[in-house]
């Protein structure tokens, strides 16, 4: 999906990764990340948003909560992390990265919320009343009052599978009331996911029905008269998304994949932020016109189409991947080239690194011609190597 940008823009990371390989520095079934490019990512986010007048919140999960380059986007100003759930908020606290929001996606188990409020999130989503009793109680126990954003959900609003859940709108007003009666949590927001999508069709990012579900909640609670400061607008937050985030009157962004150029906006138009990650890994056997390439990073939404062997400079198609597909091996079409056991290839495709068996590789230096491997982690934040 983003192979064939990735070479043109940045050469020198595909360059470096296959020399890594090579050198048997990194092993197959890695990620390679170009840090001088994320930082640089990083600050035009930045810039763009204090523009707008936008604040932000930064996701780690898509480059597997690595903790160098949380530090180095907190470092650039965007100062606070999501995270989606507590493990991700475990590894960022632990690494001294703030917690601006918690409970984006997934929300804080039962026995974790003492945990979650002693880390001091700026702001906590929630699904239901239920979990707002629970973290008004802990609240309570620990002295403390936690701020906090309602999920909301309108009758057209659109859900990846598997992540419905909220307060209804024609129920918000009631659900509020009953939320104002606890001492120690205070709605300050609304938000959704996802808000923004990319458009195949006008190849724009544009709104989703969950951002009018969202004003209108705000608009609701402000009449009854809470005090909301947090509009908060979920998905696909980069430069050029940013303009529209404030168009429709959104105070906060949540940029993730904009920080290694890999939103499906970036993959069909030149934006500003830089492509930063790829896929390295080596062909495992041949059988028939097939090179069959170990994986163990593959994402079910990753749409991955070309695979580039160096060596070679050949771009090859990969196979349609099936929903049964467990990506033992990741089998690419020979399409009569001459293609070895052991050559290396590379992979640059939409990913959530959180969720696969691959490593990663930090490599700082880079875009300065003179690249230094930072160190190895595995996909859960966690320093393996160096």
């Amino acid at each position: 999906m983003f192979l064939e940008i990735t070479i043109r823009r940045n050469p020198e990371l595909v360059r470096e990764a296959f020399k890594l390989h090579r050198q048997g520095l990194i092993e197959s079934n890695t990620y390679v990340i170009d840090l001088d490019a994320v930082r640089e990512n990083a600050r035009l986010i930045k810039d763009s948003a204090e523009k707008h007048g936008i604040k932000l919140y930064f996701i780690t999960k898509q480059f597997g909560r690595n903790p160098i380059l949380a530090k180095t986007i907190s470092e650039v100003g965007i100062e606070k992390a999501v995270a989606v759930d507590i493990d991700e908020a475990r590894v960022l606290y632990r690494n001294g990265i703030k917690i601006g929001h918690l409970g984006h996606l997934v929300q804080i188990p039962t026995s974790a919320i003492k945990e979650a409020l002693a880390m001091k999130p700026e702001v906590i989503t929630c699904f239901d009343v239920d979990k707002i009793k629970q973290i008004n109680e802990v609240a309570k126990e620990m002295g403390v009052v936690q701020n906090i954003l309602l999920r909301v959900v309108g009758d057209q609003d659109y859900f990846y599978p598997g992540q419905e859940g909220g307060i209804k709108l024609e129920d918000l007003e009631n659900t509020a009331k009953k939320i104002k009666t606890l001492t120690h949590v205070k709605i300050v927001g609304v938000t959704s996911f996802p808000c923004f999508l990319y458009n195949e069709n006008s190849h724009r990012i544009e709104p989703t029905e969950n951002t009018l579900t969202v004003k209108k909640a705000a608009n609701l609670l402000r009449e009854i008269g809470f005090e909301i400061t947090q509009i908060n607008g979920p998905s696909s937050t980069c430069v050029s998304s940013i303009p529209l985030l404030e168009k429709m009157g959104f105070t906060h962004g949540e940029p993730g994949h904009a920080f290694t150029g890999t939103t499906p906006l970036h993959a069909h138009s030149f934006e500003p932020e830089k492509p930063a990650i790829v896929y390295v890994s080596e062909v495992s056997h041949i059988f028939e016109d097939r090179a069959y390439v170990l994986g163990g990073g593959l994402y079910r939404r990753a749409r991955v189409q070309k695979a580039y062997v160096p060596s070679k400079e050949l771009l090859l198609d990969v196979d349609d991947i099936p929903p049964e597909f467990i990506d033992y091996y990741i089998p690419i079409k020979k399409n009569k080239n001459r293609v070895n056991v052991g050559d290396t290839v590379i992979f640059a495709f939409r990913t959530q690194i959180f969720v696969t068996r691959a490593k990663l590789a930090v490599i700082g230096g880079l875009q300065k011609g003179e690249p230094n491997l930072l160190g190895i982690f595995n996909p859960l934040g966690d320093q393996i190597v160096i």
